[in-house]
């Protein structure tokens, strides 16, 4: 049953805001009743909505009362008790008169229904705020006091009423019919918004009919210019502190329980703990998901309220709005803080924490720089700065575990180390953050001054004099040169596992290659590494390109050396015997062995093939051509003569395929 608004104590209106008079007269409005005052009535099958209100003042009445309230602020005239009671008896009474017609009607239904009334209404309120205001200053006798009372408590009655419907009005829960603002998407024990079975760092969001759920804040247009009314009316008889009371608290409900809706939860760092990272995974895709619906929508959606509804007071709007949106991103920030609170990270949970702080970076722009939010702002870069610091801890993880990968144990027929597939892929997809990571490094740059010698250093080092190609260093980059110093030590210290000196330079060239072709494939790594760096690690491939042939065929090519064959001026025959048959014994292990090494770049592959026919194929024709002629006439010739230059040719062809070609071949 609706409440009598008859100047009853109403909630925070309990305190006497009657004026700067307080005397035992003026604490009597409490209990002061619209007496005398009959309005109409409903007949029995009569909608109390349907009831007319009485007419306002003429058009001379109030200009006589615009008259006497710029008088009365001009202070340059005296009254007498009774001008004054005479000139605002009659606002009095149509106030009191129409307040009692909308006592009659449903709560959030009182106005609206006639918008020139109620416009009247609010003209007349604003009046007599102007009068009491006046009157507060004005020295009188103990006669007008009485008419001074009744005014403050009219006025009283009538920020009553006004609260009241503005609170009606506010009310979401209601006026959208009791919506569940617990019900949210189901998620698995495990999971939450995030399929497992897909691409790792993919999240998939809940999906909605847009059409069943009303459009935040769903407030029509008629709504929102009643409540421009009523706080309007309230602000201007000096109730802004209700007024905004009322605001604030409703709409921060109404906030939190559309957040609750798109499935938001307050995890703390317990909850953190608890989970695998699967369900945490999927909290954080859930968590981005909702402060982007925050940002995109929540945060314009009530920005543009706020300043419908508080229009003629700019200032109490920006206020108002910024101290939501710190409430709302409080409760919202409480998920990240407790996230760098907890469990120490492994190197593939870098992205989702970069995830983070974009999300947060976003936020902070969508926030913008207003004096007023001064406060949101810094407590969004903290938790962008600690989710930041959290990256920087993940990311230089990779650096301990190149370090720590001090296995004894070779690679099988020199293929790429997994340590160098892990650390490029890595590397790849994490560039794919670079201007993320530059600002995340620099920042943590400049939070660690004492490191600003080595990055110099390290800067001086790798600078090229008047290279136009040379990197543009920055923290991130430096970092990133580190790690690739690290592996190529490792891959170096790796390389020595092998005794076999040619396998020791297919691995040098197959990790080689395959660190180049990644970087080159990415455009973020090859601008920070620079043309300089491609230049070289181009340059040490063709070295362990030249190194392999030295110990692989320059034996074989000794074989067949036209020199050291001829004995007292004549070709030796058993010595050239032994020459084929060295050479076959040769090319027959070399056969062997190397068809079952891995090169599983293909242009890498087809390189070394060429360049070993190129030369073996040329000297060994050579050399059949000139010396075939003196075996010929041997019963032997075709145990020595084993190949011909076109079976070398296709033999050759057959090195580096592996055990493995296809699956080799199909790695990145």
């Amino acid at each position: 049953m609706e409440k009598n608004l008859n100047c009853e104590k109403f909630d925070s209106f309990s305190r006497n805001r009657i004026g700067k008079r307080r005397n035992k007269s003026i604490s009597e409005t409490f209990s002061f009743k619209l007496d005398g005052l009959e309005p109409k009535r409903c007949d029995e099958n009569q909608n109390p909505d349907d009831l007319s209100l009485e007419p306002g003042l003429d058009h001379d009445q109030i200009l006589e009362v615009d008259q006497f309230i710029e008088k009365l602020a001009s202070g340059k005239e005296k009254w007498k008790a009774s001008e004054i009671t005479n000139c605002i008896e009659l606002l009095l009474e149509m106030v009191e008169s129409r307040i009692a017609i909308y006592e009659q009607r449903e709560a959030s239904a009182k106005f609206g229904q006639n918008l020139e009334e109620d416009t009247s209404f609010f003209e007349a309120v604003r009046r007599l705020s102007k009068i009491k205001n006046n009157l507060d200053e004005f020295q009188f006798d103990s006669g007008t006091t009485s008419c001074f009372n009744r005014a403050g408590s009219v006025q009283q009655c009538a920020m009553l009423l006004s609260e009241y419907e503005f609170r009606a009005l506010l009310d979401n829960s209601k006026r959208t019919g009791n919506t569940n603002i617990h019900s949210k998407t189901p998620k698995t024990p495990k999971q939450s918004f995030f399929n497992s079975n897909q691409e790792t760092d993919r999240c998939i969001r809940p999906e909605y009919d847009p059409k069943t759920e009303d459009e935040f804040p769903s407030f029509s247009p008629e709504s929102i210019a009643i409540m421009n009314q009523i706080a309007t009316a309230m602000i201007f008889a000096g109730y802004d502190a209700e007024c905004c009371i009322v605001y604030s608290g409703l709409r921060l409900k109404a906030l939190d329980a559309e957040l609750n809706k798109q499935g938001f939860e307050n995890i703390n760092v317990d909850d953190i703990q608890r989970m695998n990272w699967e369900s945490l995974e999927g909290e954080i895709g859930n968590w981005i998901h909702i402060v982007k619906h925050y940002t995109t929508n929540l945060f314009s959606a009530e920005g543009k309220l706020c300043n419908s509804v508080f229009s003629e007071y700019p200032l109490i709007a920006q206020r108002l709005f910024c101290d939501l949106a710190t409430s709302l991103t409080v409760r919202l920030l409480n998920f990240p803080n407790a996230l760098v609170l907890t469990k120490r990270y492994s190197t593939e949970k870098l992205f989702k924490f970069l995830d983070i702080y974009e999300t947060l970076r976003d936020l902070i722009s969508d926030i913008g720089d207003d004096s007023s939010a001064q406060d949101l702002i810094f407590e969004t870069s903290v938790a962008q700065c600690r989710i930041g610091e959290a990256a920087v801890s993940i990311f230089c993880q990779l650096e301990n575990s190149i370090k720590s990968d001090n296995g004894r144990i070779p690679v099988a027929s020199g293929a790429v180390h997994p340590l160098t597939r892990y650390t490029m892929n890595y590397l790849k997809y994490a560039c794919e953050y670079k201007d993320t990571l530059e600002q995340v490094f620099q920042q943590h740059y400049e939070m660690q001054g004492s490191h600003r010698q080595k990055v110099q250093e390290r800067e001086s080092k790798n600078a090229i004099e008047n290279d136009d190609w040379s990197p543009k260093t920055s923290p991130f980059s430096v970092k990133l040169m580190m790690v690739m110093d690290l592996l190529d030590a490792n891959i170096d210290m790796k390389s020595k596992l092998y005794r076999d000196p040619a396998l020791r330079y297919i691995f040098l060239m197959n990790n080689g290659r395959y660190i180049l072709q990644k970087i080159k494939g990415s455009t973020e790594i090859y601008e920070m590494m620079g043309h300089s760096w491609s230049r070289k690690r181009t340059s040490d491939l063709r070295q362990y390109h030249k190194n392999y042939q030295r110990e692989t065929w320059s034996k074989v090519l000794q074989c067949i050396n036209h020199e050291g064959l001829q004995m007292n001026g004549k070709v030796s025959k058993a010595i050239l015997k032994e020459r084929f048959k060295n050479f076959n014994t040769l090319f027959d292990e070399i056969l062997k062995t190397q068809s079952t090494w891995v090169v599983s770049d293909e242009q890498l592959q087809s390189e070394l093939r060429v360049s070993i026919s190129a030369v073996v194929i040329p000297a060994y024709r050579s050399f059949l051509g000139r010396f075939k002629s003196y075996l010929d006439n041997s019963r032997q010739a075709e145990k020595y003569i084993k190949y011909q230059p076109e079976d070398i040719e296709g033999l050759i062809d057959q090195l580096f395929d592996g055990n493995a070609t296809s699956m080799g071949r199909r790695r990145t």
